[in-house]
């Protein structure tokens, strides 16, 4: 009899663990395994990559009720479920103009304001998968049934004291909890360290063969300037350092230095990147591309791949930069290193537009500089779908990497 898995995330736009997601269900033996997955928002760039195999639940009532303006709520009002409902969104709405939030406040305030209104889920799984932490986690260990649950990890971030304490009680439910890289599991056990034993590491698998064809793809977006090209790809909010990557366009910019960057994402910062481009007077050089299913196209076109976050689990954007052969500038976030060889396969920089620049700068004005990096991306051992097995371990015998 197949074992029965339900894996939750809360949506699928085109970045690093929704990506991560996807290519772990494309490599699952669906001999052996029925595979159920819940979304809180349809109908974004990877929805469509999903393996055939996967059965997408339907949309949760709340996710259905809320796309109304409050006003047609309201009006289209019909019981006391749909009455809590408005209620619901009406104390979240309150909360979150309380001023800048943390993804994790965010998450904790979403829940404690609707989370009584999110139904259960009454099918019993042999193993419950949170591919995210946040909502993801929270509804896992609250609204479902499973002989197993396990949380990944994929942000290094840390927690303030209401957070750390809101979400210890929901980690609790799970039987294990997997970090994508040492960094993450690392960090996450200076705010949970009564975890540590329940702690393993899977880290996010590449398929290189996937990638590579799809590289070769026609692309969306023509990356057609005759002067240095640079990418970035990730979603537009706080954590991915878009306002490093802005100081460091205007200072290549004031340098002199012909460039165009692209970047791929989407997120609540637009209008604010926007704004900071006018304002730079950056409007032909820093180029918002919106999302795509298949960015590989545009990192085969690129010269170099720049990451500007301020934390990272893993970095799943560098590792498909990588296995491309792009020289990669990045910052220096915590797990920077669990990739990255500096000098080697590309530069890391401090977290600031000045280093950023300078990377940059150096890769351009020292070809041979570029040109070894080149070549040492082309010796790296390329992908690593061997990782499924440690996630089959998990499935089977609880127990990850030993």
């Amino acid at each position: 009899m197949k074992k029965k898995l339900l894996f939750v995330i809360d949506s699928l736009p085109c970045a690093g663990a929704e990506k991560s997601l996807i290519t772990l269900l494309s490599q699952l033996d669906y001999e052996q395994y029925e595979v159920d997955l819940q979304l809180f928002a349809y109908g974004w760039t990877l929805d469509e990559l999903v393996p055939k195999e996967v059965n997408f639940l339907p949309p949760l009532s709340y996710t259905n009720y809320s796309k109304q303006s409050l006003k047609q709520m309201i009006l289209n009002c019909r019981n006391l479920t749909q009455f809590k409902m408005i209620v619901a969104r009406l104390r979240y709405s309150l909360f979150i103009r309380k001023g800048h939030l943390t993804n994790a406040q965010m998450a904790r305030l979403y829940w404690q304001s609707i989370g009584s209104v999110i139904e259960k889920n009454e099918k019993v799984y042999d193993v419950a998968i949170s591919y995210a932490q946040g909502i993801p986690t929270f509804y896992v260990a609250d609204k479902t049934r499973a002989a197993k649950k396990y949380a990944w990890v994929n942000v290094s971030y840390t927690l303030g004291e209401e957070d750390r304490l809101f979400q210890e009680k929901y980690y609790q439910a799970y039987e294990r909890i997997v970090a994508v890289s040492e960094s993450a599991e690392e960090i996450f056990l200076e705010s949970f360290p009564m975890f540590k034993d329940r702690m393993t590491i899977i880290y996010d698998i590449n398929d290189y063969q996937m990638i590579k064809r799809m590289s070769e793809l026609e692309p969306e977006f023509k990356l057609d300037v005759p002067h240095l090209k640079l990418l970035t790809i990730g979603r537009l909010d706080h954590q991915k350092g878009y306002d490093i990557a802005l100081e460091a366009a205007r200072l290549l910019k004031e340098r002199g230095i012909l460039f165009t960057w692209y970047v791929l994402g989407k997120g609540g910062l637009y209008d604010e990147i926007k704004q900071t481009i006018q304002k730079y007077g950056l409007e032909k050089e820093f180029i918002l591309l919106g999302i795509t299913a298949n960015p590989y196209p545009m990192i085969k076109q690129c010269d170099i791949y720049v990451q500007t976050s301020k934390f990272e689990g893993y970095g799943l954007a560098i590792a498909e930069a990588r296995m491309l052969n792009k020289p990669v500038v990045t910052t220096k976030f915590d797990a920077v290193f669990n990739q990255m060889v500096h000098e080697k396969n590309g530069l890391v920089t401090t977290m600031d537009g000045v280093g950023v620049a300078d990377g940059i700068e150096r890769l351009l004005k020292e070809p041979d500089l570029y040109h070894a990096i080149v070549d040492y991306l082309n010796q790296e051992k390329k992908g690593n779908v061997e990782e499924i097995a440690y996630f089959y371990q998990l499935i089977e015998k609880g127990t990850g990497r030993s």
